[in-house]
C-alpha cells in the first residue's frame, strides 16, 4: 500500500493467474492450454512478419482477422470484435454492456476474473449457486437484472449447458444481454454463435488460446450483433486503438484457416481426455462431465490440498482451488498423451500409500 495509491486501487482485490513455473522437466497441468503446437502455417506467417515492416503501426481494426473469423462461423465482418486476449475482450464488454443499475448475474463457481472486474468497474453483481452436480440452472435466474455471464463449458468444472437452454436464458431475459464466454467451447460442445443472427441480445465470447494453441500470441474475440460489437468497437477506441500486434493478427488468421490442424489437435485431446476420466474411475475418483480439455475430480481418501502437493513432488502440477464448495477438487489440464499416462502411474503409486 502507498499513500499514492487512489481509493480505486485500495479496494481492488487482482485476478491471481495459474502458476507458470520455470522448473525443467516438469508435466504442467494447471493452466489448461494446450499441449500441442499451432498449426505450421502459423509458424510460416509468424516467419513473413519478421520480414515485412514492423515500423508500422499494425491494422487497428484487423479487418483481416476479422473477416477471417467471420468466415468460419458464417458471419458478417460487423458481427466480429477482436481484442488482446479473451481477457480483453471481457473487460470491454463489463465496461460497454453490464455496467447498468441492476446486478450482473452469474454462476458462485464460474471465472474468477469475473468478480475482479466487477470490482474494478465498479459493477454490482449477484452470484448464483450452481446446482449439487455443478451445473447451471437456467431457472435460478431472476428476471431483474443488468445482465448474465456464464463460462461455457464452465470453468473449473468443465459442466456444459446444453444450446437449447441458452436459447431459453435468451428469450427469458430478452432485455438482458447474455454473455457465453466460450473459452473451451471446441472441446467438446455447441457454439452458441449459431444463434447469433436470431438474438440480439447474444454476445459470444472466444479465444484462440486454447484450441488454436495460441495463448502466446494473445487473441480473443467476440461474435453478437453490430449494435453490442459497435459498444465493444466504441470502448477499445477510447483506451487502446491498436490491441493487436502483426504477429497475433497474422498468427491467428493463419490458425483458424487451417481447419485440418485444428481438428486434429481437438482429436487427440479428447481421445486423451476420455483416456483419463476412464482410468480416475477406475481408481474410484469422482469425475465431472466435462466438454473442455480439462476434468475436475475429487477422491474421498485423499484430499485434493495433499494429493496436488504429492503429484507436486513428482514433477506434475494441477490446479487446487483454496475455495468453499470445491476445495476438495482439483483440475486437470488434459496433456498430451504420455503425460495423461505418467499422471495416472504417479496417481496409482500415490493412492497404494493412502
Amino acid at each position: 500500500m502507498s499513500k499514492f495509491w487512489s481509493d480505486k486501487v485500495n479496494e481492488l482485490t487482482p485476478y491471481v493467474p495459474g502458476e507458470q513455473p520455470k522448473v525443467k522437466n516438469l508435466i504442467k497441468l494447471n493452466t489448461n492450454e494446450n499441449p500441442y503446437p499451432p498449426s505450421n502455417k502459423v509458424r510460416e506467417a509468424l516467419s513473413a512478419v519478421c520480414e515485412g515492416s514492423l515500423q508500422l503501426y499494425p491494422d487497428p481494426n484487423a479487418d483481416d482477422l476479422k473477416q477471417a473469423i467471420a468466415n468460419y462461423y458464417q458471419l458478417n465482418k460487423a458481427q466480429v470484435f477482436v481484442g488482446n486476449g479473451s481477457d480483453e475482450v471481457l473487460a470491454h464488454t463489463f465496461v460497454a454492456l453490464l455496467k447498468h443499475d441492476k446486478p450482473l448475474l452469474f454462476p458462485d463457481l464460474s471465472y474468477s476474473f469475473y468478480p475482479v472486474y466487477c470490482g474494478l468497474f465498479s459493477i454490482d453483481y449477484q452470484t448464483i449457486a450452481v446446482n449439487s452436480k455443478f451445473e447451471i440452472d437456467i431457472n435460478d435466474y431472476p428476471v431483474d437484472n443488468g445482465g448474465i455471464i456464464f463460462p461455457n463449458p464452465n470453468a473449473p468444472t468443465g459442466c456444459y449447458l446444453a444450446l437449447d437452454a441458452i436459447e431459453q436464458l435468451l428469450k427469458n431475459h430478452s432485455n438482458s444481454v447474455i454473455v457465453v464466454d466460450e473459452a473451451y467451447i471446441d472441446f467438446g460442445g455447441d457454439s452458441a454463435a449459431k444463434l447469433i443472427n436470431q438474438y440480439d441480445n447474444l454476445l459470444v465470447i472466444q479465444t484462440f488460446s486454447k484450441s488454436r494453441s495460441l495463448a502466446g500470441l494473445r487473441v480473443g474475440f467476440a461474435l453478437g450483433q453490430t449494435h453490442l460489437i459497435e459498444a465493444l468497437e466504441r470502448v477499445k477506441n477510447s483506451f487502446n486503438s491498436y490491441p493487436l500486434d502483426f504477429f497475433a493478427q497474422k498468427g491467428a488468421i493463419a490458425a483458424i484457416n487451417d481447419k485440418q490442424a485444428f481438428q486434429d489437435n481437438i482429436d487427440k485431446i479428447i481421445a486423451s481426455r476420455d483416456y483419463l476420466i476412464s482410468e480416475l474411475k477406475q481408481f474410484d475418483f469422482k469425475v465431472i462431465p466435462s466438454k473442455a480439455n480439462f476434468i475436475f475430480v475429487s477422491h474421498e481418501r485423499i484430499k485434493a490440498e495433499t494429493l496436488a502437493l504429492e503429484l507436486r513432488q513428482r514433477n506434475i502440477i494441477v490446479r487446487y482451488f483454496n475455495q468453499e464448495r470445491i476445495d476438495n477438487y482439483l483440475r486437470i489440464t488434459v496433456g498430451k498423451q504420455e503425460e495423461c499416462e505418467q499422471l495416472v502411474r504417479a496417481i496409482a503409486e500415490i493412492l497404494s500409500n493412502f
